[in-house]
């Protein structure tokens, strides 16, 4: 069975969509209050979003393999339902934006990422300040 990863182009199309998706949140004010969130310098989360993305996909799983789990590395930023719709609206521009990539699994994709980013909504946070 051919995994989505090497179905979207591995490598090179996985880090497409990652520094797309960052491309987007530092020019486009729509996502404004998600850039506001991250550090000045991106390419470090540009770099473990890549990682991730390919391993999620079926390719290297370098980034597993770290032993962090995406939902407790996320856990110290207040997520709201707003940045996480955020994310997932952005992720969705990212991957539709993709060329060559087939519509059923660019919607599968986006389907399953906005569900994982709208599972770290963490509100628990805001209430102790």
């Amino acid at each position: 069975m051919t995994t989505p990863y090497a179905r979207i182009g591995g490598e090179p199309a996985v880090a497409a969509i990652a520094n797309r998706f960052y491309d987007l949140i530092e020019q486009d004010s729509a996502y404004a209050d998600l850039r506001a969130i991250h550090a000045a310098d991106l390419n470090a989360v540009r770099h473990g979003l890549t990682r991730f993305l390919a391993g999620w996909a079926g390719g290297p799983r370098d980034w597993f393999e770290r032993g962090q789990c995406i939902m407790s590395l996320h856990r110290a930023f207040p997520i709201t339902s707003v940045l996480a719709d955020q994310w997932a609206t952005a992720m969705t521009r990212a991957i539709e934006t993709q060329p060559g990539l087939d519509p059923d699994l660019a919607g599968a994709m986006a389907e399953a990422l906005s569900h994982m980013a709208r599972g770290m909504i963490n509100l628990s946070l805001n209430q102790d300040a």
